[in-house]
This record gives C-alpha cells, structure tokens and sequence, in this order.
C-alpha cells in the first residue's frame, strides 16, 4: 500500500465557478445563507436546553440533529466563502483529508440519527406505554453515541480508501471541498474497486436505511387510523416534518455515492443544496410545524430581549 502524500501535497480546488463577477454574488448569497443556517440551527440547540417544556427525548434528538447541521456546514463553507475572495484555491493533504473525515463524520452520523428518530416517534405512537421505559435519558444518551460510533466507523473507512490511492503528481480536484469521489478520480491506477467499496459504503446502505425509514413511517402512519382527530394530527404533523428532512437529506446523498466513480455537471449544485441548503431548512421545517418549540422560541427570545433592555 503506498501512501499518497508521498506524491500530493496540497489539492487545487476548482471551486464552483471562475468567473469573477459570479463569484462576488455567490460568496454575499453562500454568506447569508451561511449565518442564517448556523443561527437557526444553534437557536434550536439552545431553545431545547434552556426550556423547561422541551424536555422529551424528540426535541432531544432535535437538538443534536441541529448540532450537527451547523456544524457540517462549518465544515465545508467557510473554506468556500475564503475560496471565492482568492486567486489560488489550494488546500494541503492534510487539511483535505481532515475535512473529508469531518463531512464524511457528521453526514453518517446524521444518517443514525434520523433511523434513532423514527424510532423515537414509533415507539411514542405506536408503543405509547412503553415510550417512558424505552427511551430514558440513559437510552437517548447511548444512541447518540452509536451515532458517534457509525458516524467516526464510515468516515475511518473513507480515508482508509485515500491510502490506495496513487495521485502521481494530479491534485486538482473540480470540486469546492474535498470529497472522495473527485479524490479517487485523480487517482492514475485502477480505481474501480476503490469505487466499488465507496459505493457501496457511501450510496448502498443509505438507499436501504431510506427504504427502512420509509417503511416505518407508513407503518407509523398507518397506526394513527385508531387514534383520535387531535392525536391524528399532532403526529401527523411530527412525522411530516421527519420524513421532509428525510427524503430532503437522503435523495441528493444517494444520487452523490450510489453510483460509478463519474463527475455530472448537476454535482456541484447537489453538493451546495445538501451541504448549505437542507441544513438551513431542517429548523424551518420542524419550527413552522411545532407550535411547542416556537413558542420555546418566543420565550427565549422574549428573556434575552429583558435582560438586554435591563
């Protein structure tokens, strides 16, 4: 095996365009939509920490789920908003490796987190004697770390696939952000099987996790038909807003991996939308629908507003 920075050490990155004129506009759009992602999502975090009423295991996972949204973002923008101000967009083998571990980290974890959520909602709708047992602080706290767990499992498996690869010189990637796909196309030897592998850990397992999500929530939904016209649509409403982020996560990410090792001009414009887009939306999404947790917000807001005029 033969360690690639022996041959690259720094990448080029393309970015995602190298107009000028369209780079000023994107960087003030990719900058606001920037902070209004990292600003929903840690209001979410802090809303569920600091109120007395969202104290269930579903605003539990809520707030990890926003933990890591903002910090997947953090991940890959910055390092976009810099690279759309500069001539030269380079980053160095270690960095790349570090960010592509990190992406790779925090999107397989939020993979977990979503099963670990249907499951909260079925067994609160389905199994409601059973919910207080079931999903005790100690369960919720030892599920977020088989997030962890998977999450740091699949991303140790990306970089051990960079370890094969033979660069021979080639180091700029058509991509704003280091990802194993454009990684494995620099490669000058035989990358078939390393796309094999890459597939079927980054595109297969997420195709039968959204088939099994699916699933559990059609049975969820079937369930309510012996519920009560408010209880009907109280989780109506819940399950809405998870099988949104679901399909809103999960579609572009198996278009991105499920596939062989190949550049479309659409890639870019997925990796923005699941990388900026869907994580911006995931507060908005379960707000608008939660009338408990924006009335969290009120009061949140409402206290800091006090002790500000104080």
């Amino acid at each position: 095996m033969k360690y690639s920075r022996m041959n690259v050490t720094e990448f080029i990155l393309m970015g995602l365009t190298q107009k000028p004129q369209i780079q000023t506009i994107l960087f003030l759009v990719l900058l606001v939509t920037y902070i209004v992602t990292v600003t929903g999502n840690l209001l979410i975090v802090c809303t569920v920490n600091c109120s007395q009423t969202l104290n269930s295991p579903m605003y539990f996972f809520l707030a990890f789920l926003s933990l890591i949204d903002a910090c997947y973002s953090s991940s890959i923008i910055p390092k976009m908003l810099v690279d759309l101000l500069s001539e030269t967009k380079t980053i160095t083998f270690n960095a790349c490796m570090i960010q592509l571990f990190v992406t790779h980290f925090l999107g397989a974890s939020e993979i977990v987190l979503l099963v670990v959520m249907a499951y909260d909602r079925y067994v609160a709708i389905c199994r409601p004697l059973h919910y207080v047992t079931r999903m005790n602080h100690h369960t919720c706290c030892l599920l977020v770390g088989v997030c962890w767990a998977v999450g740091f499992l699949h991303s140790f498996g990306q970089i051990l696939v960079t370890f094969w690869i033979s660069f021979c010189g080639l180091n700029v990637l058509d991509h704003f952000c280091c990802d194993i796909f454009p990684l494995i196309q620099l490669g000058c030897s035989d990358t078939f099987l390393l796309g094999l592998l890459v597939a079927v850990n980054g595109g297969v397992i997420p195709v039968i996790t959204f088939v099994m999500l699916l699933m559990s929530y059609a049975v969820i939904l079937c369930s309510l038909r012996t519920r009560s016209s408010a209880g009907r649509k109280k989780a109506l409403s819940t399950c809405g807003s998870h099988i949104t982020v679901v399909v809103l996560f999960f579609v572009p990410c198996i278009f991105m991996y499920l596939r062989p090792v190949a550049t479309f001009p659409m890639d870019k414009a997925i990796a923005v939308f699941y990388t900026l887009v869907t994580p911006m939306l995931n507060p908005v999404i379960y707000t608008a629908r939660n009338a408990e947790v924006k009335h969290a917000i009120k009061i949140l807001l409402k206290k800091h507003q006090n002790l500000y005029n104080k």
